[in-house]
């Protein structure tokens, strides 16, 4: 079905008939060099790399390959910024206006931003016209509203004759690492509380998906945001990624990605200048469906917890726990919803999964689904590749797993779901909690009691009851143990950009020492 579905797809893009001509009026793509300093430029080695589309493997366009030295320009264009432009100066409603301008022109080239991270990344165009542009130019007015209320304290000092006081001051030139699964999204959290905060930053988009943020450069500069504010330098995790890492003029570096190159990132802050790092990693996210729960709302919230963007989704549940009293009734439903759940083109508004990122994704989903059958789980449904052209994967499940399974254990970051069986509500939580990860858990249950138990007994940053993605500009997301440290969103992440400072002063006349 889902090949059939496929055929018909590739078709109509061929005639340009899918989703009205989409593929027939595709935007030209404007920028793909550096943007340092204000201006989109050449990496100095000349280098270029391909981004590819994924529905069909062809190239989309030739990027600026940077390197060393183009992150040494784009940090010194961020540092004289930070250390003599007016960004830091700014008073913090002078800072929201131009963040408010930047947030007026996303929402005026939605069409065109979807269009990117739809070819870019394989995200379905309409769920980025609707979500996660929208999610930028929300998110720039949440911290444009923030800017303006950044303070310190007055101080309750223990020795009467001392005045103290604190200050909150931007934290300097940030080094911003994102990820190719929400390039849109993660830019914004990481780049928009920075931005409030007052500081400049040099950004690294993944590899696969630099498109977008290179517009986003573009749209900040015609708002009006000072030259060397934001930086994007287009390149390569052990180049640039590196570069930026180490770099002694660097004051932050902020990633979202894999726990091993965040491990790398944090070696390589504390060997350089002990600079602070916020990281928000891998994850293996259980969803715990217990016997009072609504079978069809847990079936839904089992579906789209792991297979929304392809499964490529940090928190994806892709650890599911039924408890025995309803696991077969079930596995029943889930698997007849599973095998409806339309894999096909990014344009085509029918479908709920594009392809995956790229071919390296593609083939490494593939493999794990292969060592899963090697080790003994049984594959109810899914678990090939869709058509001859692209990269797409059928939605895939496994009973049978057991914990010292890859399946189990790894981070997949595709279509691929484990179903496990529980008995009482001490191994729902054991099993659970069996991982290195700890980014996120969900809960179905209709029992307010049993609900606060577990959700006090995960070790994960963000437990969601009866839903799945709860996020919100204004709900701290970030991971217990090796899923990272510091948060993104809230007014958590504007802190994070920022350093406290304490004033202290004696009081006339007093004998202070």
């Amino acid at each position: 079905m889902h090949l059939q579905f496929q055929r018909e797809r590739e078709r109509e893009m061929e005639n340009g008939k899918c989703n009205g001509g989409t593929a027939a009026r595709s935007p030209v793509i404007k920028f793909t060099k550096l943007f340092i300093n204000g201006n989109f430029c050449d990496a100095v080695s000349g280098k270029t790399f391909e981004t590819v589309d994924p529905r069909n493997e062809e190239v989309i366009a030739m990027i600026a390959e940077g390197d060393k030295e183009d992150v040494d320009l784009a940090v010194k264009a961020a540092r004289f910024a930070f250390d003599h432009g007016p960004w830091p100066r700014m008073t913090g409603s002078e800072r929201a206006r131009l963040m408010h301008r930047f947030a007026d022109l996303i929402d005026q080239n939605i069409e065109e931003l979807a269009f990117l991270d739809a070819v870019d990344a394989g995200k379905l165009f309409e769920t980025g016209k609707i979500m996660d542009i929208p999610a930028v130019s929300g998110r720039l007015r949440y911290y444009a509203g923030a800017a303006d209320k950044i303070h310190g304290e007055v101080l309750k000092m223990t020795r009467p004759s001392l005045f103290g006081y604190t200050l909150k001051e931007p934290i300097g030139v940030v080094g911003i690492i994102t990820p190719w699964n929400f390039p849109s999204i993660i830019f914004a959290m990481k780049v928009v509380p920075a931005l409030a905060a007052g500081c400049t930053m040099v950004v690294k988009p993944a590899e696969q998906t630099p498109l977008s943020a290179l517009f986003y450069a573009h749209l900040a500069n015609q708002a009006g945001i000072p030259d060397g504010v934001i930086n994007v330098v287009t390149g390569f995790g052990p180049t640039v990624g590196a570069a930026i890492s180490s770099h002694m003029d660097i004051d932050k570096v902020s990633f979202t990605g894999s726990t091993e190159v965040g491990r790398k990132i944090m070696q390589a802050a504390a060997a350089s200048n002990l600079k602070d790092v916020s990281l928000e990693l891998g994850g293996k996210s259980p969803l715990l469906i217990f016997d009072d729960a609504d079978i069809d709302k847990a079936v839904d919230l089992a579906l789209l917890g792991n297979f929304y963007n392809k499964g490529e989704v940090c928190v994806a549940s892709s650890r599911v726990f039924v408890q025995e009293g309803v696991y077969n009734s079930l596995v029943k439903k889930l698997v007849e919803k599973a095998k409806d759940w339309t894999v096909g083109d990014t344009f085509d508004p029918t479908a709920r999964q594009g392809p995956q990122v790229g071919r390296r994704q593609f083939e490494k989903i593939l493999s794990y689904i292969d060592q899963g059958k090697r080790e003994g789980a049984t594959l109810l449904c899914g678990g090939n590749a869709i058509g001859d052209k692209g990269y797409y994967i059928e939605p895939t499940i496994f009973v049978d797993v057991t914990e010292d399974m890859k399946i189990y254990q790894d981070e997949i970051f595709g279509p691929v779901m484990s179903l496990m069986k529980f008995k009482t509500v001490e191994e729902g939580i054991e099993m659970a909690n069996n991982t290195r990860y700890g980014l996120a858990a969900g809960i179905v249950s209709k029992n307010i009691d049993l609900v606060n138990r577990v959700s006090r007994s995960i070790r994960a940053g963000a437990i969601w009851v009866n839903c799945y993605y709860g996020f919100d500009v204004d709900c701290p997301f970030g991971g217990y143990k090796m899923s990272g440290v510091g948060q993104d969103s809230g007014l958590e992440a504007l802190h994070s950009y920022l350093h406290v400072k304490s004033v202290v002063t004696p009081l006339h006349n007093s004998p202070w020492l």
